[in-house]
């Protein structure tokens, strides 16, 4: 739990995304090696191969999610800023956090931007997964909801 708080707390992330950050812990504890079995990780351990690694990600680090072409109009754009919080269960996939819609989804076309979001960079530009109080996601969603409804009677 300490380096599920610790994920959560150095990226500055609200504290809904708790379950996330332990999911993506025990994600990465799976594929670390520990002394107890003799310095092979528990992936290793299980399956009696070693884990590939090459798609680990930094938590809390932003990159752009690919919009499928049926869920886009022509003029729009191809992809949507996004933040990593962890990986699927399932299948190869990341779970992503969309701050501007607040809502998380599932991608395997990701475009990582893991080096350019370092504060000394000339290119920062300051974009962080924002904090959400609880009582503020759940007003969100009253509202959207609301505007949903006003768009839907709009188009009748």
């Amino acid at each position: 739990m300490e380096c599920a708080r610790n994920m959560v707390k150095g990226k500055n992330i609200s504290n809904c995304f708790w379950a996330e950050a332990v999911s993506t812990m025990v994600y990465l504890k799976n594929r670390s090696p520990t002394r107890s079995i003799e310095f092979k990780t528990p992936f290793e351990a299980l399956y009696g191969y070693k884990p590939i690694v090459k798609h680990l990600r930094i938590f809390g680090y932003k990159e752009f999610a690919h919009i499928p072409k049926e869920d886009r109009k022509k003029l729009e754009s191809k992809a949507m800023k996004c933040s990593f919080i962890g990986y699927h269960s399932s299948y190869k996939a990341y779970i992503l956090f969309n701050p501007s819609t607040h809502k998380i989804f599932v991608s395997r076309d990701v475009k990582f931007h893991e080096h350019d979001g370092e504060e000394n960079d000339e290119h920062y530009d300051g974009w962080e997964i924002p904090y959400i109080e609880e009582e503020d996601a759940e007003n969100n969603q009253d509202h959207q909801q609301t505007k949903v409804k006003d768009e839907l009677q709009q188009q009748k």
